[in-house]
């Protein structure tokens, strides 16, 4: 299993912006889609965005889409996230997490472990 390390997370005023970072390990990091979930206080941890192993393919959840970008770096084992323009509702504990093969096959994983995750303040 890859091991995943979240950083770049903070408090931010709303219409701010913050760039994530997930440094992962393991050799077999370029076959793995990669995604961004968060989990905000008192609720279920939800999906964010996703990336294809190579890049080519992202996928959004309608609250990312249009502000958020989700980008990977393979030879530096690090995915990211750009988010622009935050809300407060984007305040959340965000986390990645990667399933070898397709987006699709990472949107059902059922992940046997997590990074400590990253905090995001977004103050009104």
């Amino acid at each position: 299993q890859v091991q995943l390390v979240e950083s770049g997370g903070g408090l931010v005023q709303a219409g701010g912006s913050l760039r994530l970072s997930c440094a992962a390990s393991g050799r077999t990091f370029s076959s793995y889609a990669m995604g961004w979930f968060r989990q905000a206080p008192g609720k279920e941890r939800e999906f964010v965005a996703a990336i294809s192993w190579s890049g080519a393919i992202t996928y959004y959840a309608d609250s990312a889409k249009g502000r958020f970008t989700i980008s990977r770096d393979n030879a530096k084992n690090t995915v990211y996230l750009e988010m622009n323009s935050l809300k407060p509702e984007d305040t959340a504990v965000y986390y990645c997490n990667g399933r070898s093969g397709t987006i699709q096959a990472l949107r059902k994983a059922d992940f046997a472990s997590w990074g400590q995750g990253t905090q995001v303040t977004v103050s009104s």
